[in-house]
């Protein structure tokens, strides 16, 4: 009842700020937000956007596997925000972009450009919806089955929930539910991390020590060239996760496309780049606490570290506070990052896809039809009930991205002209080929890729599209 409570506030504020924002809203409103978002909302809402309801649970239990390596590649992501604030952000500027991926139109011409389309809505849907899928369990397993409600009914009214406060204001309303999400977000990791200090009788001083005096604390990885954790591989792929998943994503950059100037952007963009290191430092230093906790009370860490975090706040081990805050916490940052993915599956349909900013009959049937799409994959994927078979699809999204990368660099390094109509075969080709050296390369080498093979994947697309390119300059550079 606590929880049920919780949540019913929680989205009370939620609808208030959609009720504000998304008042005489019109389709520039949904897309743009009119560009008047002010800067320092943007970036304080694009922090809790970025981490999912699966990187607030997953983040944590990181620790057992590879200790805070990860924060190596949080570094990296810093350069990544300045090349998309100083390099990609002008050109959306200059060009007036409602999607990034007109760009590919201009630069190269329109099989490129639905290409680039077509990869975005199809990554997004599958990525989101898998992420938003995993939360939608977490809260189904601990606090529906509670009560009886089928997983069918959770999964629907969880994505109804989003299409309620966002159907009217649509960026608009996202650039302030966002701050209160990520608010939201960070007051339970703070306050559940204090909790668990209390658990074992520590004061936030006697818990940081812990903290560093663990293995588990180690962050840089310097002397295995081989291993994933190797330093200068996550630094260095950080770097272009950022450029990709954020730079060349239409959901990642939409509410940096609505502050008022690029100057306010390139702040916006910077500021919340610098924030992912302390961040992501919290979940690690939440993960080793709960590993000292577990040893603490005598438990068994669970194999899969994404049940660590779980194992304590999700089940009344740490008090039926700690559950309101994580269930807070999870919902926060699924809502946070889902609300914005459906928002950019309805801008990019409607104008990449159907060429059509102004009809508001379409964009509202377009947004319903992207919730009903996500549904309906999360039922596939409950369906499947096989974490092979998830993480298979997980995987073929993350090959999406690197096409992207590909004509992107092509278009903004060069000034030569491509057939266009090869586009959608070398887009298709890379991350096959991609797959195929991620298959025998570890078999005939013992070399494993990391998120290095995101930058074979963009090279591949590169040099496809080189081959058939010729000198004459193109029409726009």
């Amino acid at each position: 009842m606590v929880i049920l409570l919780t949540l019913l506030a929680y989205f009370i504020v939620l609808f208030a700020l959609s009720r504000i924002t998304g008042r005489k809203a019109t389709n520039s409103t949904f897309y743009r937000a009119d560009r008047r978002s002010p800067w320092y909302m943007v970036a304080f809402g694009m922090v809790g956007a970025s981490i999912s309801g699966v990187t607030y649970v997953s983040v944590p239990g990181m620790v057992t596997s590879s200790g805070m390596t990860y924060l190596q590649m949080c570094l990296g992501f810093i350069p990544g925000y300045f090349i998309v604030a100083f390099v990609l952000l002008p050109l959306y500027y200059k060009l007036n972009l409602t999607t990034i991926y007109t760009y590919l139109n201009n630069r190269i011409g329109p099989k490129a450009y639905k290409t680039g389309s077509w990869f975005f809505l199809l990554s997004k849907m599958l990525g989101a919806s898998l992420r938003f899928y995993v939360v939608c369990l977490i809260v189904q397993t601990f606090v529906c089955e509670q009560i009886g409600i089928p997983f069918t009914a959770t999964a629907t009214c969880m994505v109804l929930l989003i299409w309620l406060y966002t159907y009217r204001g649509g960026i608009k309303t996202l650039v302030w539910t966002d701050s209160f999400q990520t608010l939201c977000l960070f007051l339970s990791l703070i306050l559940i991390i204090i909790n668990v200090a209390e658990a074992m009788n520590m004061g936030l001083a006697e818990a940081a020590k812990t903290v560093a005096a663990d293995p588990m604390s180690r962050i840089f990885v310097f002397d295995d060239w081989l291993s994933p954790q190797n330093f200068w591989k996550q630094f260095v792929s950080g770097a272009f996760i950022v450029v990709v998943m954020t730079g060349l994503d239409q959901d990642m950059m939409q509410k940096n496309l609505t502050c008022k100037t690029l100057r306010e952007a390139q702040k916006d963009v910077c500021t919340y780049g610098f924030a992912f290191f302390p961040a992501n430092m919290l979940f690690l230093v939440l993960g080793i606490l709960l590993v000292h906790l577990a040893a603490c009370r005598g438990m068994s860490l669970p194999a899969n570290g994404d049940e660590l975090l779980p194992m304590f706040a999700a089940t009344g081990h740490l008090g039926k506070a700690v559950v309101a805050l994580f269930t807070i916490g999870i919902v926060a940052a699924a809502f946070s990052s889902a609300d914005s993915a459906l928002t950019a599956l309805t801008t990019s349909f409607c104008v990449d896809i159907a060429g059509c900013t102004d009809d508001e009959r379409l964009r509202r049937r377009t947004h319903i039809a992207m919730c009903l799409a996500f549904v309906v994959f999360m039922l596939i994927f409950r369906a499947i009930n096989s974490s092979s078979a998830l993480n298979a699809i997980y995987t073929l999204c993350s090959y999406t991205y690197g096409p992207l990368l590909g004509l992107f660099a092509f278009g903004m390094i060069t000034k030569r002209a491509t057939r266009d109509a090869v586009v959608p075969y070398v887009a298709v080709m890379s991350p096959m080929l991609c797959l195929a050296a991620d298959t025998c390369v570890p078999m005939l080498t013992g070399y494993h890729f990391g998120y290095e093979l995101l930058l074979l994947n963009g090279l591949l697309t590169f040099g496809g599209l080189w081959i058939a390119s010729h000198k004459k300059q193109a029409l726009y550079t």
